[in-house]
Parts: C-alpha cells; sequence; structure tokens
C-alpha cells in the first residue's frame, strides 16, 4: 500500500507541475521566431500594373530559403512560360529569389509561380499575378499555377518520416535497455528490428525528397538530377549522414549483442576477464551515446530547432528530447518484448527502467516546457494555432502515457524473482517422445511432425509458465496499454514535426493584418448611383455591384431602373475603375447584357487593393448621355 501510495503521489506532482510549467511558460513573451518560410514581398507587387515590363522579378521571404530550377516560373495570359535561367538569391541574400524575364513580352496579366523549400526542410508554394500595361483576360489561376506536393509522394513521405521515428526509437531504447537492465533475444530483434526500420525509412526519404520538395509524381522517385539537387541541401545532406552513421551503429549493434554479450554469458570468468568486460561496456557506453546523439542531430539540425528563436540552444535541447523519448519508449517496447516472449526479467532489471523511464520522462517535461515556449510562445497560439491545438493532444497523450505507467510501477514492486512452474509434464513427455523417434527409424516426415508438436508443446508450456506469474502478467498488460499510447504519440510528433509553428504563424497573421488598412469585406461591394440623362425616360437607378471585392479577379453586375423601379434597357452601358492615388486606370469592363436592365463582366481584373473610383456612362438616345461616379472598397 505504501508503495501504491508513493507512486500515486509521484505520479501527480509530475502531471500538476508539466501543467502549471506549461502555463507560466506560455506566459512569457520572447522575440521573433520563424520556420515555414513565408513570402513577405514582391517586386512587381502582387495585383499592380506596370507601364513596362519588368527585367527580372523578385521575392523575399522571412527566412531563407533552397531554391531549384523549377522555383519561380512566369507565365503569361496563355500559360507559356516567358521566364529565363536558373532562379537565385540577390546579392547572395539566402531569403531572396530573383528570375530574369525574357525581353520584349506584350501587355497583359502575367502570373509567378513560386515554390521553395524552407530552412527547416518544409516545402513552400504559392502564386501572384501582376500586369503590363493593362489588366488582361488569362487562362492561368493562382491555383492551377501553385505546384503543391503530389499527393502520392506526400503520403509516402509521411509514411517515410513515422517510420523513421519509430526505427529510432526501437534502436535506441532497444540498445540502452540491453546495457542497463537485461539482454536477450527478444531485446536484440526489438533493436535490430528498429536498425532495419530507420536504415530502409532513410533511404526511401532520401529518393523522395526532390520530388516532394519539387511537387513531382512518383514517377520522377529515382530522377538522378532530383536526387543530386536534394543531397545538396541541409535536408539531404541530413540524411545521408543518417546512413553513415547508421553503419557505425550496425557495428555497435554486432558488438553489444555479440562478443559483449557472449563474454556476459560465459562462467568462471577470471578478474582479468572481468576487467575487460567493463573496458568493453566503458566503450560502448561512449560509443553508444555519440552514435545516438548523431542520429538525433540529422532531425535538430534540418527541422523546427535548426531556425528562429535561439536556435544555438534549440538544436541542443532538440537532441536530448529525442534521446529521452528513445530512452522511454524504446525501453518500454523492450520490456514489452521480454515479457511477452515468457523470458525470465528480474525485478532488479525492471526497476532499473523504472527508474530510467522516470527520468527519461523528466527530462522530457523540461525540453518539452522549453520547446512549447519557443514554438508557441503565447496562450492564445497554443489554442488558436494548429499547432497549439496539436501540441495540447501530444502533451494529453504524454500525460495518459504517465498515469498508465503509474500502474506499472505499482506492479514492478510486486514483482519477485521466483518463478512458478506448475506444469512440466508436456516438456518431459516431449523429451521422451524424442528418443524414440530417432532410434526407431522414422521417416524423415514422420521426424518432421514430431519436431513440430514438440516446439508446440514447448510453447504452450512457456506461455503457461509465464502467465502462472500474476506479477508479470499484470505487469505485461500496463507495459502494453502504455506502447498502444506510444504509437499514437509518435503519430502525433510525426504531424506536429510538420506543422507550421504557432509562433510563426501568429508572427505572420499580424504582419499581415498590420499591412492591410481596410478589413475584409463581409461579402461583394455594392454602389448604387441615381443618373439622368436629361431625355425622355432618362432618368434612372443604376446599382452596381462588385464580388467579391477583393484584388484580382472580380464579377462587377450592373442593374437599371427606371424612375418607377421597372428595369430599363438602354442604347449603351459603359463602367471603369480608377484608383487615382496610384495613378492606375481608367480600366474599363466589358459588359454583355443577361436580360432585361441587367449586364455582367465575368474576371474583371482589379490589380490592387485601395479605394477605386466608379465611372458610369449611360447613354438613352443618340444625344442623351450622362457620366456619373462613385467610390468602391476593394481588400
Amino acid at each position: 500500500m505504501t508503495i501504491q501510495a508513493t507512486a500515486a503521489r509521484r505520479t501527480v506532482t509530475l502531471l500538476g507541475t508539466l501543467f502549471a510549467a506549461l502555463l507560466c511558460a506560455l506566459s512569457l513573451g520572447a522575440g521573433t521566431a520563424s520556420a515555414h518560410a513565408a513570402l513577405v514581398s514582391t517586386d512587381p507587387k502582387d495585383g499592380s500594373v506596370v507601364p513596362v515590363a519588368p527585367q527580372q522579378i523578385k521575392l523575399t521571404f522571412s527566412e531563407g530559403v533552397l531554391l531549384n530550377a523549377d522555383s519561380l516560373r512566369v507565365l503569361d495570359p496563355q500559360g507559356k512560360r516567358v521566364d529565363e535561367g536558373r532562379p537565385a538569391h540577390l546579392d547572395g541574400k539566402s531569403d531572396t529569389a530573383a528570375v530574369a524575364v525574357r525581353a520584349g513580352i506584350a501587355d497583359g496579366t502575367y502570373t509567378v509561380a513560386w515554390q521553395a523549400v524552407s530552412a527547416d526542410s518544409h516545402p513552400v508554394a504559392g502564386a501572384f499575378t501582376f500586369s503590363v500595361g493593362a489588366p488582361s483576360k488569362t487562362t492561368v489561376t493562382t491555383q492551377s499555377a501553385t505546384a503543391g506536393t503530389d499527393p502520392a509522394v506526400g503520403t509516402f513521405y509521411g509514411i517515410g518520416r513515422y517510420t523513421a521515428y519509430g526505427g529510432f526509437v526501437l534502436l535506441v531504447g532497444g540498445c540502452v535497455f540491453a546495457g542497463v537492465c537485461r539482454s536477450s533475444r527478444s531485446v536484440q530483434r526489438v533493436a535490430v528490428g528498429g536498425w532495419i526500420a530507420l536504415f530502409l525509412s532513410t533511404t526511401v526519404l532520401l529518393l523522395l525528397r526532390g520530388a516532394y520538395t519539387g511537387g513531382k509524381g512518383m514517377g520522377s522517385v529515382l530522377d538522378l538530377s532530383l536526387l543530386g539537387d536534394a543531397l545538396s541541401t541541409k535536408p539531404g545532406a541530413a540524411l545521408l549522414s543518417r546512413l553513415l552513421l547508421l553503419s557505425a551503429a550496425a557495428v555497435f549493434l554486432a558488438v553489444l549483442f555479440g562478443t559483449y554479450a557472449d563474454s556476459g554469458a560465459r562462467n568462471g570468468c577470471s578478474a582479468q576477464a572481468l576487467a575487460e568486460r567493463r573496458g568493453v561496456a566503458y566503450g560502448l557506453a561512449v560509443g553508444g551515446t555519440l552514435v545516438a546523439g548523431g542520429l538525433a542531430a540529422t532531425w535538430a539540425l534540418a527541422e523546427h530547432a535548426s531556425q528562429g528563436l535561439q536556435s544555438w540552444l534549440a538544436m541542443p535541447v532538440d537532441v536530448v528530447h529525442l534521446l529521452g523519448v528513445a530512452v522511454w519508449l524504446g525501453g518500454l517496447a523492450a520490456l514489452l518484448a521480454s515479457l511477452w516472449s515468457g523470458e525470465p526479467v528480474r525485478r532488479a532489471g525492471v526497476q532499473r527502467f523504472s527508474r530510467l523511464a522516470f527520468t527519461s520522462v523528466c527530462v522530457l517535461v523540461a525540453t518539452g516546457l522549453y520547446q512549447s515556449w519557443r514554438q508557441v510562445g503565447s496562450w492564445d497560439a497554443l489554442t488558436g494555432t494548429e499547432y497549439g491545438r496539436r501540441l495540447l493532444v501530444k502533451v494529453g497523450l504524454v500525460a495518459v502515457m504517465v498515469a498508465v505507467a503509474s500502474v506499472s510501477r505499482r506492479w514492478t514492486g510486486r514483482l519477485t524473482d521466483e518463478r512458478r512452474e506448475p506444469k512440466k509434464e508436456p516438456r518431459k513427455a516431449a523429451a521422451k517422445a524424442k528418443v524414440p523417434a530417432a532410434q526407431s527409424g522414422a521417416s524423415p516426415e514422420r521426424a518432421a511432425q514430431l519436431a513440430r508438436q514438440q516446439a508446440a508443446l514447448a510453447r504452450a508450456a512457456g506461455r503457461r509458465e509465464r502467465d502462472a506469474d500474476t506479477g508479470r502478467t499484470g505487469l505485461r498488460r500496463a507495459v502494453l496499454a502504455e506502447a498502444a499510447v506510444a504509437v499514437v504519440l509518435l503519430a502525433v510528433t510525426t504531424v506536429l514535426t510538420g506543422t507550421q509553428p504557432g509562433r510563426a504563424e501568429t508572427e505572420q497573421r499580424q504582419a499581415g493584418s498590420a499591412g492591410s488598412t481596410a478589413p475584409a469585406p463581409a461579402g461583394p461591394a455594392e454602389v448604387t448611383i441615381p443618373y439622368d440623362t436629361g431625355g425622355p425616360n432618362g432618368r434612372g437607378t443604376a446599382v452596381i455591384t462588385v464580388g467579391p471585392a477583393r484584388a484580382g479577379a472580380n464579377t462587377v453586375d450592373v442593374t437599371l431602373t427606371d424612375a418607377s423601379g421597372k428595369p430599363a434597357d438602354v442604347p449603351e452601358l459603359d463602367v471603369s475603375f480608377t484608383e487615382k492615388d496610384k495613378a492606375i486606370g481608367p480600366l474599363r469592363t466589358t459588359l454583355q447584357r443577361q436580360s432585361a436592365g441587367r449586364w455582367q463582366a465575368a474576371g474583371f481584373q482589379l490589380p490592387m487593393a485601395g479605394t477605386w473610383q466608379l465611372t458610369l456612362t449611360v447613354r438613352t438616345s443618340d444625344i442623351d448621355q450622362v457620366t456619373e461616379t462613385g467610390n468602391v472598397k476593394i481588400n
């Protein structure tokens, strides 16, 4: 009872500390941080009308970006490319991008499609338009011009990232469990399986990297040029370094589960042999720490920790965080494998892992609080951004795992090293049956059948022996529950590392609202203009609706009614827009008659936000005509 009460108090204390510290950390202020590069400015500006064609297109981002041959594409109104040369950074600044424009391009609306890779390894893309001389109709839309990640490539890349995290956890956690708690065949399978999963997933990620960041399909996975581009970037170099470190990890596994395990299994070792074994153990500890730290660094150097606020501190903290996760969750998998296989697990070994897991959780709390403060920054961002909400889910899963771990600790307190073996008769019978089968000259088929029966009897006896120990059975079920939550936790973590950090999203949102002088309209803008041409039936009212009243393509609807409110048809109707502050216009619409008293112009381009003067010209006869004006707000 005392052990249970102590474990419960420790669990409640840890959870309370985690929640209180998270609230305190998120209430602190900090400097700026960025991740997932955002487009800050363009030259020409989005939606602008320039008198002459620019010689090059310039873009500025919120952080450094990686460019490839298709990072900037300039498309004419027919969708043909008019850019020349390879995109490059301006004056060596990694947060800029520029590409030359072909000389002598015609007037009209041009679309610039851009795609790049953030310094934190995530692809970003977008598009904007500008016009030369005057806006025109275009067959290109910003949605169609933006090259997003291919769905199949994105799916396989996500699976690869999840498998890589899982492989790292199993590899590191299994090796630590074998060195500190207990080495066995089942633990070896966990560690080796982790190595294989990490190696295969890293290879797949490296092959997919070029297609993933370039918006290409699965058919380009084996394109050597894309692979070369990927290897020349920081994320690609990190993946290649991970493969090299895995070769060192293979040697480590061979020593840990080979030479070192064999030396511990021998009996009657001399003092010199024991000293040599301690030396090997020390070398394994140092070498294993370096290899594990290097593997963790391949994530820290290429993802969120490498960019933004205090990156010099965030990267080592991220390495420690990943190692803490691996020791806890990977050791949990190794313990579950040992308990499930029925191999003898001494109480002292389980208690050592329990203390190691508790230390890992404390490390995760400390490093996780720092990462939460750095990536989220405020309580509003914690609940108002996708990253913050997913982080709350992760914190909740960790809390559930800690609560289940308290149950495991109670079962650990009940363990004994006495093994009850209630029924050994099947094994004895199998042993006796083996001799006659061999001596009687049985056929090979009969001998194989008897061997399978003996193996089945041995497995059944092992399961009965395993389940006869209630302490180990209860511990196995509690550890299984922890492992199930851990699988979900790794999935949430994988998604979280690919999500825009809350602090960066909030700052970009604030920067966007600070640069806007007017709030977004609730719907289309409507202007009512009375007119009187002076002739017979020359009086009426025009209602002009512009939707969605944003920079870019709009639909202009004009409804005319006479003095009695009935639809009025006129011989000539003209509507134009002028932005006087920027000296743009007049931009004339091409109105098409829809029905009596109603005209419409679809896809009319208004190049920028601002207050536009709307000029209405109505002619009711050969000599009766009037021009009226009004203002419309475009956002």
